[in-house]
């Protein structure tokens, strides 16, 4: 049935409205259910554990739960031998601190929890990760792969001035934004690259190195061209963070890093202040991404600078942290076995 011309408009509105509530509805739904059952899997990790560790069942119980549970609720698909063992294993890591995590768990998938569980060597760790992937609503492949990538123990480490430079609390967002080192294994290139080389392959790849820099970077240009005096100045890749609300600019240097190289960021950050940022941006913040770099060197070399810069190492190519072990399931083996939990309950 068509509707009156007279109250097109005012259905629009209406159907707009109504379509954001259902939105809002299936979300809620979701994440209700998604607590539901990392609630029945803990509850189910903890009896396992009671059994086989305090009353000593041992392993068969898991072969018997599997086979009756499967029999029981063939369109569930989370009831799996290695499903359970990991139930157990949830309970086991969070058994001492499970208040102090309940809320976090419950707002992620299972397959997220698991590879947090399964490659965290800590509680701190653990947390960390469960609460940039909720921050950032990261899929389940990009969790992996900045667990694989060590994002833990990278986040905040570049050397920085943001305490003398950058007013609270935005120092310390700046500090957690930046990172050491950068890892650019994407890139297709040798470990001696030069920096256009660098600077090509980057923004080629501009998807991964923006997931790389982390979330709120926005891409502005590549050798953006700034007018100071009479001379033409060319700053090597410009950004802007939407949750700093500032300019920030990244200089590339194939080499190692040398106290002159804040001069030069100086300049330009200046020159971007003075040309670029508004009122309601926040001061620029530069960058220098290096191929080595001596602590003690850059920290004397940022004393005195008035500007906001950081200093952090990049790397062409990395090795697998120690900590992920090759025995632990994939994706597609998580993806197999659990993600269709939700969808075997919404059929039953």
């Amino acid at each position: 049935m068509n509707i009156d011309k007279r109250y097109h408009s005012e259905y629009v509105e209406w159907l707009t409205g109504l379509k954001n509530r259902i939105k809002s509805t299936q979300i809620k739904a979701a994440l209700s259910a998604n607590k539901e059952i990392i609630e029945l899997y803990w509850e189910i990790g903890r009896e396992l554990f009671e059994k086989q560790d305090n009353q000593g069942w041992g392993n068969s119980v898991v072969d018997n739960l599997e086979k009756d549970l499967v029999s029981e609720f063939p369109d569930m698909k989370g009831f799996s031998r290695r499903n359970l063992f990991y139930m157990k294993g949830f309970y086991t890591f969070y058994k001492s601190d499970f208040e102090k995590v309940q809320q976090l768990v419950a707002q992620i998938p299972w397959g997220h929890n698991i590879l947090i569980v399964s490659r965290s060597n800590s509680m701190n760790e653990a947390l960390f990760y469960l609460a940039k992937t909720i921050e950032n609503n990261w899929s389940r492949s990009v969790l992996d792969m900045q667990i694989r990538t060590d994002l833990y123990s990278r986040q905040g480490k570049a050397i920085t001035n943001f305490k003398n430079t950058l007013p609270l609390p935005g120092s310390d967002l700046a500090t957690q934004t930046l990172k050491d080192p950068y890892l650019f294994d994407f890139l297709t290139l040798k470990q001696n690259a030069d920096e256009k080389s660098i600077e090509d392959q980057l923004t080629k790849h501009i998807t991964q190195f923006l997931l790389e820099l982390g979330t709120g970077f926005a891409f502005i240009g590549r050798q953006y061209k700034i007018e100071v005096g009479d001379k033409d100045f060319f700053i090597d890749l410009l950004f802007y963070h939407t949750k700093l609300r500032c300019y920030v600019v990244v200089e590339l240097k194939a080499k190692r890093f040398k106290p002159e190289y804040t001069g030069k960021l100086s300049f330009y950050l200046s020159a971007i202040d003075d040309k670029l940022k508004t009122e309601s941006d926040n001061p620029t913040i530069g960058i220098i991404l290096c191929q080595e770099k001596n602590k003690i060197e850059a920290e004397y070399a940022l004393r005195g600078i008035s500007q906001p810069i950081g200093v952090a190492e990049y790397q062409l190519s990395r090795a697998i942290p120690e900590n992920i072990k090759s025995d632990l399931p994939t994706i597609e083996d998580i993806e197999k076995e659990l993600s269709t939990t939700l969808n075997g309950n919404e059929r039953g």
